[in-house]
């Protein structure tokens, strides 16, 4: 295969072959969803309204009043359901959370009067607990700092059902045991739980166990996935790193990273760039360059006037871009994306939290080629000629490749080592807090409700 000039390694083609050879893998069979939520509710209709009869001017007819709903009663238990479900409360510190948490002295009570209203509804509610942390994790969400991934798993296996399909088949362990993450990071950190020497150990194991459950349960087939405090990325296919990238992430305060769970859209291969008006405006740049065409076709910029005054500024492609000669697509409130960048030497640093939020990737012109050929169906020989064009080209994709910003500070390295991570951010202490405290009823509260900080300074 011939040789590509720019600044693509000669093992880019090669290392995207690979990819896309292991990613043709036979997929795993998926577990078939379940029909939906049974609706336990049943509103009464009011009743019909007489039909008046000819000639009669009948009195306009009273707003209907709907009858009061009784409450639903709560599902029954049998004594040997209610024992199971007792078992699996004093199992839940191999899970790292605690069984006084789900009360299991008050459901032993309950168990020992007989089956009945205050057994049915004593374990109900401890069940739905138990799946509540299961399924989305203990934490509450004022906890979680800037954590804005909305974990779909609640909306794909509501609470209701799995109580209703746990009772049906009397298996209340492996309705539990369905909901648990299926990352293998999540079951190294549970190897090592029980082997934790201190108990500030032990606490960290279990917040970051807590962690993957505030994420979807599967993360799909093929994904990428950055681990703040590692300040690397992992491009992954059914749960195996096939690739793995040193990453440059936000500087600790307000244009730290956030947590985000996105999609990737389009792979922009010699991208240009927006420069934002903090400093087309604020430092300058746009007045310097708004009447000196030729100074701006110097540096690389094309600058335009709007109507009302405003200066609009636009990096073009090219080696000097801001964001090197690649992008990766993928729209959020927070603009937040993966790119290039043409200052590699920051990667050869051993702390690279000095980014606007935005994620520098070193290699990034091979995880582009890579992302093409396994999302976008391009061949390596075009995902080469896209680069090397130095012409603007944005590829859609065509499979679904989800991106996670995630935040780990225990967790497996990409070389599958077990480790502890600089928590840059100080984001383990509400976690902690929250840990020490008891546990916390649920609301419908999905993300962070802090600000949404616009980040889409690549510099």
């Amino acid at each position: 295969m011939r040789k590509f000039d720019g600044n693509r390694p000669d093992a880019l083609v090669g290392a995207a072959i690979m990819a896309l050879a292991m990613a043709s893998a036979p997929a795993q069979a998926q577990t078939a969803q379940g029909s939906g939520p049974v609706d336990l509710t049943k509103q009464a209709q009011p009743a019909p309204q007489p039909t008046p009869t000819q000639n009669v001017v009948a009195p306009a007819p009273a707003t209907p009043v709907p009858a009061p709903v009784a409450p639903v009663p709560a599902p029954h238990w049998t004594q040997a359901d209610a024992q199971a479900l007792l078992v699996a409360i004093k199992a839940v510190g191999s899970e790292g959370l605690f069984p006084k948490d789900y009360q299991p002295d008050t459901l032993s009570a309950a168990i020992v009067k007989g089956e009945g209203k205050e057994l049915d509804e004593t374990a109900t509610r401890l069940f739905g607990w138990l799946i509540e942390d299961y399924r989305d994790g203990r934490t509450p969400m004022p906890a979680r700092v800037q954590w804005f991934a909305v974990d779909p798993d609640q909306d794909v296996n509501p609470t209701q059902l799995i109580i209703a399909s746990a009772l049906e088949k009397h298996d209340i362990k492996g309705a539990l045991a369905a909901l648990l993450p299926t990352h293998p990071d999540y079951a190294a950190l549970k190897a090592a739980l029980p082997k934790a020497t201190t108990q500030k150990q032990a606490a960290q194991i279990r917040a970051n166990m807590d962690r993957w459950r505030w994420l979807a349960r599967d993360l799909g087939s093929q994904y990428l996935l950055t681990n703040v405090p590692e300040q690397m990325l992992r491009l992954t296919v059914r749960n195996k790193i096939i690739k793995s990238y040193k990453v440059v992430v936000g500087k600790p305060g307000r244009t730290a990273t956030p947590q985000l769970a996105e999609t990737v859209e389009g792979v922009i291969f010699n991208p240009t760039w927006t420069v934002p008006q903090s400093i087309v405006a604020g430092e300058g740049l746009g007045a310097r360059l708004v009447n000196n065409p030729r100074q701006a076709e110097r540096e690389g910029y094309k600058v335009t006037k709007a109507a009302d005054g405003t200066i609009y500024v636009v990096q073009q492609p090219g080696d000097n871009n801001s964001l090197g000669r690649m992008k990766l697509d993928m729209p959020n409130e927070h603009a937040i994306f993966l790119h290039d960048t043409p200052s590699k030497a920051a990667f050869n640093q051993p702390v690279r939290a000095l980014s606007h939020g935005c994620i520098r990737v070193e290699g990034a012109v091979e995880l582009a080629m890579t992302m093409g050929i396994l999302g976008a169906a391009m061949t390596p020989e075009d995902a080469a000629l896209a680069h090397t064009s130095k012409i603007y080209t944005k590829v859609p994709m065509t499979k679904t490749f989800p991106v996670y910003i995630t935040y780990f500070t225990v967790a497996r390295d990409v070389n599958g080592m077990l480790r502890s991570f600089t928590d840059i951010y100080n984001r383990d202490a509400p976690v902690l807090a929250s840990f020490a405290k008891p546990r916390e009823a649920h609301t419908t509260q999905r993300k962070s409700t802090e600000e949404v900080i616009k980040l889409d300074n690549p510099l």
